[in-house]
């Protein structure tokens, strides 16, 4: 669980190491998502009067694909967060870092947190391998199992640079 009791927490800190899951209600459409549990270990603790503070490490596996050839492409995500949480009430948390948190439940939530750290650190664009030659642009076969049967042929759109290039290009009319 990675909600805790803040009664607890102003008398001493508290050991994290737990997971959040794939399927958790945090996540939203569109968000990179885990292929496994993300990890989450490290020290809650307070930090002044409605603040707490939370050094640790985030890892676990982006469900990607590669960007070229389309195949899965699974990317370690492993970062070190520090995070710093304050009270909605706290008039000087106005910093874009602090994050904000309803004390009127008696929890800290630090799900929002590792799903804020977790968007932050995993990769927009993953590929497979470093020597990934992608798709076939006509027929889409993925050209890491072979050459297709159509890279041999010719780009027609570049035909009129081909006849120039060669010398045998014909003038096509004549202006009087």
């Amino acid at each position: 669980m990675l909600s805790f009791d803040l009664g607890a927490l102003s008398s001493k800190a508290a050991w994290v190491d737990d997971s959040l899951a794939p399927d958790d209600a945090i996540w939203e459409s569109g968000d990179q998502l885990p292929s496994q549990p993300v990890r989450v270990v490290g020290r809650l603790s307070g930090a002044g009067s409605g603040r707490f503070y939370f050094s640790g490490h985030v890892s676990g596996l982006v469900a990607a694909e590669c960007r070229r050839c389309l195949e899965d492409a699974p990317v370690s995500v492993d970062d070190e967060v520090h995070l710093l949480f304050a009270e909605q009430e706290d008039a000087e948390a106005d910093d874009p870092d602090v994050y904000r948190f309803d004390s009127s439940g008696g929890l800290l939530d630090l799900r929002p947190a590792i799903r804020e750290q977790w968007l932050l650190n995993a990769p927009g664009f993953a590929l497979c391998r470093e020597d990934c030659k992608g798709l076939c642009p006509r027929c889409g076969e993925n050209l890491n199992e072979g050459p297709c049967g159509c890279a041999s042929a010719p780009d027609p759109r570049w035909e009129a640079l081909r006849q120039m290039r060669d010398g045998t290009s014909h003038p096509t009319s004549t202006s009087s």
